[in-house]
C-alpha cells in the first residue's frame, strides 16, 4: 500500500534531498490534502519540530482534521505524544527518543507504550550505512535495524524503517535491507528512502511491506491516482 508523506518546514509542504538540501516546496498545502484524501493513511512529519526549531503545530492539527495522519517530527516525550494524538493524529511516529546511550532506551518505550497504548505508536528505525542514525541522521549508533526492531517490538504496533542512504534520490531503495526488518518482526512495516516507481511499491506490497513516498510524487515522477483506493461504490478495475 502507498502511504504519501507531507513533511512540513516553516509552514510550507517541502521535500528535502537527505533530510538537508530543499528540493521541493508548496506554500498551498490544499491542492495535495485534496489528492490525498482516498488513502487510508497519510504520513504527515513536522521536520522543525524534529529539529527543535519550533513547530507546525496548528498546521498539522488542521490537516489532521481533513487526513487520516499518523504524526511524527519531534515527539520525544509522553506528554508530546499525547498532544498530537489530542490534535487527530491517529498514530504518532517516535524515532530518537527511543535510543540512549548508543542502545533501545526500554524504559522509555516502555513508559510510553503504557501511556498511549502500543497500538497507537510507530516505531522509527532508520538507518543509514547499515547502522541506526538518529538526531536528524547525524548520530550513528553501534547497533543495526535489525537489533532496534527486534529489541522494540513489544512496545509498538508499526515500524517505519527508513533507508536514509537512498532518501530523496530518486534512485530506487535497498529491497534487500527492508526485507531483513520485515523478516525480524510480526509487526506492520512501512519502507521510505528512494521509492520511486509503482514497480517498488507494488513488490513491497508482495512482501507485506507498506511504502511511504514523497519526492517521487511530489515531482511527478510518480502517479499515484492508478495507486489510490477505489472510489466507494465504484470496482477496483486495477490489475
Amino acid at each position: 500500500m502507498l502511504i504519501p508523506s507531507i513533511d512540513l518546514q516553516g509552514g510550507r509542504i517541502v521535500q528535502l534531498v537527505q533530510g538537508e538540501k530543499l528540493a521541493i516546496e508548496a506554500a498551498d498545502p490544499e491542492p495535495w490534502i485534496a489528492r490525498f484524501s482516498r488513502f487510508p493513511r497519510v504520513q504527515l512529519i513536522d521536520l522543525d519540530a524534529a529539529k527543535g526549531q519550533g513547530d507546525n503545530a496548528a498546521m498539522v492539527a488542521a490537516i489532521c482534521g481533513r487526513l487520516p495522519c499518523r504524526v511524527g517530527g519531534g515527539i520525544r516525550s509522553i506528554e508530546r505524544a499525547q498532544a498530537v494524538l489530542g490534535a487527530g493524529a491517529h498514530a504518532v511516529i517516535v524515532s530518537s527518543a527511543l535510543f540512549r546511550d548508543g542502545k533501545v532506551d526500554l524504559p522509555f518505550a516502555q513508559s510510553l507504550a503504557d501511556a498511549i497504548g502500543p497500538d497507537r505508536i510507530i516505531a522509527a528505525v532508520d538507518s543509514r550505512g547499515g547502522q541506526v542514525a538518529i538526531h536528524g541522521w547525524r548520530t550513528m549508533l553501534p547497533i543495526t535495524a535489525v537489533d532496534a526492531v527486534r529489541a522494540l517490538e513489544p512496545y509498538c504496533a508499526e515500524f517505519l524503517y527508513t533507508h536514509v542512504d537512498t532518501e530523496g534520490l530518486m534512485g530506487g531503495t535497498d529491497m534487500n535491507a527492508i526485507l531483513a526488518v520485515r523478516r525480524a518482526t510480526t509487526r506492520r512495516v512501512t519502507a521510505a528512502g528512494g521509492i520511486t516507481t509503482a514497480a517498488d511499491i507494488h513488490r513491497l506490497d508482495r512482501d507485506g511491506v507498506d511504502a511511504v513516498v514523497g519526492m517521487a510524487i511530489y515531482s511527478g515522477q510518480l502517479a499515484i491516482d492508478d495507486l489510490a483506493p477505489p472510489e466507494p461504490g465504484t470496482r477496483n478495475l486495477r490489475n
